[in-house]
Parts: C-alpha cells; structure tokens; sequence
C-alpha cells in the first residue's frame, strides 16, 4: 500500500441505509419514525404542539419584510396557506404600520394547480425599473429549486421568452432586464463534485443556455462557481466566486470581455459596491510594510484589487480583545457594520470617505442580553435601515433608522412564554486547554436544588451563537422553571476569523472540549447534574451533540442530534460534503484521517459501554447533509449498544428538518416530550 493510499474500511453493516431513495432503507426510516411517534405521543405532547403551531401561525405575529424600492415583500404563511402567500404592500403604509397586503403568488395554490407541493425558496428581483423577479419553488423544501421569471405588473409568470430553470442548485442574478448571470448543472453547465454548479456563463434572453459561452469555469474539486452583481449607482458589476474550498476563494469582476480577478487573499471576504471594495482578512495580510491582522476590514476603490496589489485601502475597522466585526452592509452611501462586543451586538455607521463612525442607538437598553442584525436596505434607493433587535427575554422588534433620525419602532413580536422571574446572564468555563469559553444561561432568578438544563451549541464554520429569543424553547422548556444555555465555542465566530481557526480539521477536539467543559460549569456552579443536562444541536452542532453522545455520555443525560453529519469516514462521498474538506479535513488521506476518525461518532460508538438517551431526526429530501449519516447512527446504537435510541425522519423539509408551521410545532413537541421523559423527569 503506497503512502496515499488509505487502508480498505471495514464492513459497514448498515451501508445500506445510504440508499436516499432505496425501498428498504425508506422503509426503515418510516418504521423508525412511526415507533417514534407512538413513543412519545399523548396529551401533553399534543397540547404543546397546539400552542406552538398557533405561536407560529400568530395572525400578529411579527412581519421582516425584504424591501425593493418603495415596496416591502414578505411570505406569510398560516394554518389556510401553510406554504404561503408571496405577497407585498407600500413601504410608507408597511412603516406606519397599517400595511394593505397584495398577494402576488399563491404557493399552495400553484401546488394544487400543479400537482407538486411546492415550497417558496426565494425571489431575486430585477434591477430598479424592470419590474421583474426570478422566483425560485423547491419541490421538497430542499436546495434544489426551479426558477421562473415573474412579471411584478402584471402579478404573473412570464410567458414570453421567460428565463427558466428545472430543479437544480442554481446560482442567479440579474445584469439587466434581458442577460442574467448563470451558475447551474443544467444544459452543459456541470457540476463540481460537491454537487454545485462549476461554470458562470451570460444567459441573454431568447438564447439557449448551452450557447452561452462560459465567463469562469472552476474545477471538480472547487466547492463550486457562485454569481452576483452590484448595481450601485445604476450601473451592474457582475462579480463570478470560484470558491476552491469553503474558507478560499477567487473572486472576479466581468465586464462584457476578460474577466478580471481581484488582487486579494483567497481567504478573504470581499464585497464590491459600486466603484468601492471592502475585504475583510481572515489571516494576517501584508501590504507594503503594513500587516492587516485576521479580521480587519479594509475599504477602497475597486481599481486598488483590479489593478494593484490593495495598497490603496485604508482600515475600516481592527478588531480587539473583546470586539470582533461579524458583518458589514451597504446602504446607498453609507456603511454598517454590525459589531460582536463580548458575543453582543451593536452597530456603527461609517462614511466611507472620512471613515468616521457614530454608533446607532437602539434604544435596547440594558435589562437583557441582545443582539441586532440589519433586516433589510436599498442600496441603490437611499440610506434607510430596517434593523431586528432581540434578546433571549425580549420579544424581536423590528426598527427603521432614517438617516438624521433616532431609531423608531415599526413593530414587535408578541412574548411567547411568560419570562416574568426569569434571568439572562453570561458565564465562562475554562476549557481543557485554559482558554475561557463564554456562555449564555437563561433561567429562573430564584432557584433551588439542580435544575434541568438544555443547552445548545454550533461551533463551525465561523458562525456566531449571539442572543435570540426562545420563541420555541420559551414555552416549551423555560416557562416550565428549567435553564437554557447557549454555547459559545471555538469553532464558531464569536471573536471573530482566529476563535474559528482554532478549532479548525486537527484542532477539531477543542470544540467538543469547550462544550464540554460549559457542562462541567454548570455542574460545578450547582446549576444541574449531567443525569440532567441535555444538548440540541443541528447540521454541524449535529456533530457536535454526536460527539457528545460518544466522547462524553457522562456528562449528558439526553442528546438531541438533528440534520446532523456523523460519518467522518463517508461524509466526503455523501450529499454536499465534499464542500467541508477545509473544516474537517480530507477521510481519503490517511494522514489527515488520523485526526477526522477521533471525532467521527460513527466510528466512536463503543458496544457495552453507557450511553445516554438520543433523539436523532434528519429529513429525506435535505440534499445538502442528507438523512443517511443519522440513519445509519441511530442503527448502529440501536444495535450495537443498550442504550435509549430514537429516530425521526419526515420526507419533507430539506435541511430545515421541517418545511411549514405545523410540522415544525409536530418535530419540537416530540423533541420536548423526549426532554420531559429523560432529563426533566422528575419535574
């Protein structure tokens, strides 16, 4: 066997199961999913699926609209069109809060009319004066979708030389009423091998997309070819992504003839507006003599990447200790930066010619723990702000800034759950290395004896965990006197690119540790007991829990892993995850296996040994994890071990794990009635 070669894996039992579609491995799933259902049925279930459903189906509840010029669009959706109404009213009538609503689409209607349940995946409007939109509907609620050209006026699907595209994860965006520009499998188009389109290519209405020359083509180990186009000031810049892995790319700005690509590090973040550019580092970035640290955001004419080396940026903005930048959005002239300080959000607006910043009052303050994020703008119309605040005890609140003007609120979210008595607070544990890990707890202010804990986490990806309101949890976990807790682990972006390098492929460990290590604070601060503490998490926090199950069932007495991956050894080959390698590391080289096999659940299952009751759901149609890496867990602790195993595993709802109101209230009633019978059982 040479060097590259990776020894030959054991029998795998249950490889079967990775059958998507397979007659037996559906009928697995269902069986597993019915048992399921059966075992955690009953009143108090339902009742608690009840109210949920009519939380999320609230008449009152809170609307975020997208805005596009002087219209506000929004998808409602309640218990008669449980997949929506595609719908849009006056951006003065939506800001005085008396919106008339205009139904531009009826989903289910169109499904019935149809014959395929579809689910609204998201329109890209035209340009400013086209009146038109690209309309994207998912047959499942996955992340392949159809397009159709939608005629804004005339309230139709365009019928006259419309753009349109069968189910396939496409990459669009306008460059003008008549050329869009076009990532997609479809027509010659091709795929790299994580399943995402490898090719960009100017599609002109009326012409086949075959005949559409490519502009940039990547390669079958790139993640995959991503498209968007910037039309600040009237004018479009066609921008073409070739992301290389998750974390490195190259970006390239066409203009009708060569493309150029921007002069900039491949692990940078880079956004054009207009004739500006803004990057952000990952890693250090040396210019001339001056060494941009990881996480800076640096500003300057497009010219500077396109044809020089950026020696003509300036700093928008340097992290620190406790502050890191974890987003930026234009407005027609302006610059928001929403800024984490200690995991909290504030938001600081910047000229981008002088640079000078004022921070944005929201008027939040200081009774919760909060968070905000901009909701949505028109950078091509003017300077307003559409902002969402929330905090884990405070109900979101949707804000308009108008520039010159104080913060003003549109509307807010009715409260969910009663949090009279109840406290948000941030901890810190110390993990196995010594670092500090914060956390968020929310629970009762007065408490006695060790309460029931669920905590949560994600720690991948460089994606932060900051404040929201437990519109779920609420109710279902905290009003009831128990304690919720919010992870903030490495791996994630809390502060910023260097807390996510830190528990990058090798260093995966230090994740789970982390984790970890806020279980053995709870414990050690008399919070609970780990026959107490449960954990939820999804997609890579599904992973997370895994390991939990596996490397820690001590400290747990009930793991909930949802959408999760869980065969490290497989899960290139597997859906989407090809497109991971750079977060996790490559199974098919033995040498980096070395280090993916210590933190691959499947493999860590140990028969005989005590593990503590799991509650694994995954969803049929989810084409970017896919359902098998959970099936084949569930099977293999159901076999191999004695311990507590259940599995969920609905046909619809793609990654989501659920595709409307009433099955997302029927997956966390049972996941709440699994929680009740486990770690709260003594309640």
């Amino acid at each position: 066997m040479s060097a590259h070669e990776i020894a030959p894996e054991p029998a795998d039992p249950f490889l079967w199961l990775e059958e998507i579609d397979g007659s037996a491995a559906r009928d697995w799933a269902a069986e597993r999913t019915a048992e399921t259902e059966a075992a955690f049925a009953g009143d108090t279930r339902t009742a608690l699926e009840t109210r949920l459903t009519g939380i999320l189906q609230d008449p009152d509840r809170l609307v975020v609209p997208s805005r596009h010029g002087d219209l506000m669009y929004d998808l409602w959706r309640d218990a008669e069109n449980p997949r929506g109404l595609w719908r849009r009213t006056s951006r003065a009538s939506f800001a005085g809060g008396t919106p008339t609503w205009e139904v531009l689409l009826d989903i289910d209607a169109l499904g019935r009319e149809e014959g395929t349940a579809w689910a609204f995946a998201g329109a890209a409007h035209g340009p400013a004066g086209t009146g038109r939109a690209l309309v994207r509907l998912s047959p499942d609620g996955g992340d392949a979708a159809v397009v159709r050209e939608f005629d804004l006026e005339t309230r139709r699907f365009v019928d006259d030389t419309p753009f349109t595209l069968d189910a396939e994860k496409t990459m669009i965006a306008w460059v003008d009423r008549d050329t869009l520009l076009v990532a997609t499998a479809l027509h010659g188009g091709g795929v790299t091998d994580s399943g995402y389109p490898i090719s960009a290519r100017a599609w002109r209405r009326g012409e086949p997309l075959e005949d559409a020359p490519p502009i940039v083509t990547g390669v079958a180990s790139d993640v995959g070819v991503f498209t968007h186009v910037d039309h600040t000031g009237g004018t479009a810049t066609p921008m073409v992504v070739v992301a290389h892995d998750f974390f490195h790319s190259e970006s390239w700005v066409w203009d009708g003839g060569e493309p150029s690509l921007l002069a900039v590090p491949q692990d940078a973040n880079v956004d054009v507006h207009g004739e500006l550019v803004t990057v952000r580092t990952t890693t250090p970035w040396q210019i001339g003599d001056t060494t941009h640290p990881s996480g800076t955001l640096l500003i300057g004419p497009l010219e500077t990447v396109t044809e020089g080396d950026g020696s003509g940026l300036r700093v928008a903005f340097a992290p620190n200790d406790t502050a890191v930048l974890e987003t930026w959005t234009w407005t027609r002239t302006r610059l928001v930066l929403t800024i984490l300080d200690r995991v909290q959000s504030r938001l600081v607006s910047l000229d981008p010619d002088t640079l000078l910043g004022t921070d944005i009052d929201l008027g939040l303050g200081d009774a919760d723990l909060f968070s905000a994020n901009i909701a949505t703008v028109d950078d091509e119309e003017d300077d307003e702000l559409w902002v969402v605040a929330r905090g884990f005890l405070t109900p979101p609140t949707l804000l308009v800034i108008e520039p010159g003007k104080d913060a003003r609120v549109v509307d807010r979210s009715r409260a969910t759950f009663d949090s009279s008595g109840l406290v948000a607070e941030q901890h810190w544990a110390t993990s196995a290395d010594g670092t500090r890990v914060p956390y968020f707890e929310v629970g009762p202010r007065e408490r006695s004896g060790a309460l029931p804990v669920l905590m949560n986490g994600y720690g991948g990806f460089e994606h932060a965990l900051t404040p929201e309101y437990p519109t779920i949890v609420g109710p279902a976990w905290l009003e009831e006197g128990r304690v919720y807790v919010v992870a903030n682990i490495r791996g994630g972006g809390e502060f910023g690119p260097e807390w996510h390098l830190a528990a990058l492929r090798e260093n995966r460990h230090r994740a789970y540790e982390d984790f970890a290590a806020v279980a053995r604070d709870l414990v050690a601060r008399d919070v609970s007991t780990p026959d107490r503490i449960a954990c939820h998490g999804r997609s890579n926090g599904g992973l997370l829990v895994g390991n939990m199950l596996t490397q820690y069932p001590d400290d747990f007495g009930a793991i909930v892993c949802g959408v999760p991956l869980l065969d490290m050894r497989r899960y290139t080959r597997l859906s989407a995850g090809a497109s991971w390698i750079a977060e996790y590391g490559d199974p098919d080289d033995p040498a980096e296996w070395e280090f993916v096999k210590t933190f691959s659940p499947y493999h860590l299952i140990e028969p005989g040994r005590r593990y503590p009751a799991s509650l694994t759901y995954a969803a049929a149609s989810d084409d970017r994890v896919g359902p098998v890496q959970a099936r084949k867990m569930a099977a293999r602790m159901a076999d191999e071990t004695d311990a507590e195993v259940h599995y969920l595993e609905p046909i619809e709802g793609g990654h989501s794990g659920a595709i409307d109101a009433a099955s997302t209230a029927a997956l966390h009633a049972t996941i709440h009635a699994f929680l009740n019978r486990t770690v709260a059982r003594a309640d």
